[in-house]
């Protein structure tokens, strides 16, 4: 299983966020630091937005800023929302056409282990993986 780059930069915005707390980050601040695109970050950003993690301010200073506290935000939740899906094999999907699908004990063994992972995700959040600004290479304000 590979989660998309997608879900990768939703929690790395969600833990930059977090590390500068109370203060308003941008994209553009945040592209920088991770050296990722702009463009792509904006998708990530609108749609963290959209699932009530972020919450965005708009004008001339505006910026993001974490819609709710970190303990608040689980792991789990951030991936089912930026995640297109978990089907991990053919039989998982809509339009399985598997032939020895009724017959197969793999889809019940990889839905158990998916339910593991999911699980396992839910008991952490954003608060778990809280990192000072400094972590990030930038210095406090003086």
């Amino acid at each position: 299983m590979r989660l998309t780059d997608f879900s990768d930069y939703s929690l790395r915005l969600l833990m930059y966020a977090a590390a500068k707390g109370d203060r308003l980050i941008t994209i553009e601040e945040t592209a920088q630091v991770y050296g990722i695109s702009r463009a792509h970050l904006m998708k990530v950003a609108n749609q963290l937005t959209r699932a009530g993690f972020l919450k965005a301010v708009r004008g001339r200073s505006g910026g993001l800023a974490l819609a709710r506290k970190p303990e608040r935000i689980r792991l789990g939740d951030v991936l089912r929302a930026t995640e297109p899906d978990f089907a991990l094999v053919e039989c998982f999907r809509s339009d399985n056409n598997c032939l020895i699908t009724p017959n197969c004990r793999l889809r019940g063994m990889l839905k158990e282990a998916l339910a593991a992972f999911s699980g396992t995700l839910d008991r952490y959040t954003l608060a778990d993986l809280l990192l000072s600004p400094e972590d990030f290479g930038i210095q406090p304000a003086a």
